[in-house]
């Protein structure tokens, strides 16, 4: 009714008018009515409508004289209705978001930026790239977006044209600068269709009884690392792009994570793919010597390295002995009864405590070190992508604590001190 009296009193006040659908909607009954809402806002006026059920007042009802407050509270509502409307569509509409970054990575549009040296216009642009000029204001569009994003910075130059130039996210997807890892390869890989697909089985998942399949599994017909045995480009996007991420987080960790690896005689990588990490580390730490164990297949296509031993095995069978043993972005891709069995197999390669012996995990440990809400979103966001594609999960601590007393290692510490990830030593 209080919605009923407002808008009662804000139609005979000239600021909303509304109709009913039928006459049977008239009279005291629930009707839809639909809407118009004008407002001025810097001098231009606005006009929007919309419907809803509407309770019509009985015929000789003595309506009240608007009040200012009533006048508002109504006026909000609608203004409220349309915010949200936008949101929706908003947050509805961000897979483009996603696949326009996924376009400018395959148009290797950083680069160009990056080589134009200065704030790149459009025409520019599609020049430098061999796009066709009809094309130019989808391309706009497209950058426009992708500033509002962050990803670029928008300028106007003193000839009022509009430029566009790198960010640090966007510095981020260069391929050509020598000192600076690029994060483009996972990028491509987080938005192929190996990814988006499963995606879409995600509420037929919730109703199945069986929590072992998962919707990579009900979209393939296998599990992921199944799958990408048997495809050989899969297999290629998925360790570039693993590749790539172990390359631009080990020039991180370097730099604010040093000490723990200081001192390291041996390591074994753990499912260290085709050694990047390690590649890493041995160039951070002269001294240190390393062995980079994952699937035959995988070790196979590895380039040789001086100080980096590659063995084809299974973690979950045996790992090679060393000092210490590093699983960076593992476990969050397996069961909790599968990571108790690789912590167990890391405990039998490494020495004791008092030897030196310990495992190194790099992970995500949900809740802490956040300082923003898109450092938690994103945590919570790779979450459900564990479990959509591998059956895995991220976990906050009293979850790891649970994991590492049920492997039987003795403590742990935790340092969250990388963006995403945090540093876990855990001993024997």
């Amino acid at each position: 009714m209080f919605l009923d009296n407002c808008l009662d009193e804000v139609a005979e006040a000239g600021l909303v008018s509304f109709r009913c659908r039928s006459e049977a909607a008239q009279d005291g009954n629930m009707g839809e009515a639909f809407v118009s809402h004008s407002r001025s806002q810097s001098g231009t006026n606005f006009q929007n409508s919309f419907h809803f059920p509407f309770h019509f007042p009985k015929q000789g009802r003595k309506r009240m004289p608007p009040t200012a407050d009533s006048i508002h509270a109504a006026n909000a509502d609608v203004l409220d209705a349309q915010d949200a409307h936008a949101t929706l569509l908003n947050h509805t509409l961000s897979y483009i978001k996603s696949t326009c970054l996924k376009c400018v990575v395959e148009l290797r549009i950083p680069d160009a930026i990056h080589h134009h040296g200065i704030p790149v216009t459009i025409p520019d642009l599609i020049s430098s790239l061999s796009i066709p000029e009809a094309k130019s204001r989808r391309l706009r569009i497209m950058m426009r977006l992708l500033s509002l994003e962050g990803i670029f910075k928008s300028h106007v130059t003193l000839s009022g044209e509009e430029a566009f130039d790198l960010t640090p996210v966007s510095r981020l997807l260069t391929t050509v600068m020598p000192h600076r890892p690029s994060s483009s390869p996972i990028v491509v890989m987080l938005l192929d269709h190996h990814y988006l697909d499963p995606c879409q089985q995600l509420s037929r998942w919730f109703h199945r009884p069986d929590v072992a399949i998962t919707p990579f599994e009900m979209t393939y017909g296998k599990p992921f690392w199944n799958l990408k045995e048997v495809q050989p480009e899969f297999d290629d996007l998925f360790n570039n792009g693993m590749a790539s991420d172990s390359a631009a987080f080990m020039d991180i960790l370097k730099h604010i994570g040093g000490e723990v690896f200081q001192g390291i005689g041996t390591l074994v990588d753990v499912g260290g793919g085709t050694g990047k990490a390690a590649a890493a580390l041995v160039k951070a730490f002269p001294g240190m010597k390393c062995t980079v164990l994952d699937l035959p297949h995988v070790v196979n296509k590895a380039e040789k390295m001086d100080g980096i031993q590659f063995v084809g095995g299974d973690m979950f069978a045996d790992i090679p002995p060393a000092d210490v043993a590093l699983l960076k972005w593992i476990l969050h891709d397996w069961s909790d009864e599968e990571c108790i069995k690789i912590l167990q197999c890391c405990k039998e390669a490494i020495p004791p405590k008092e030897n030196g012996g310990k495992v190194i995990i790099v992970d995500i440990v949900v809740g802490v070190g956040i300082n923003t809400q898109t450092t938690l979103e994103t945590q919570l966001l790779f979450d459900l992508l564990m479990m959509m594609q591998y059956g895995g999960k991220e976990r906050d601590v009293d979850e790891w604590h649970k994991l590492f007393m049920a492997a039987g290692l003795s403590n742990y510490k935790i340092t969250p001190s990388i963006g995403l990830r945090s540093i876990i030593e855990v001993y024997p």
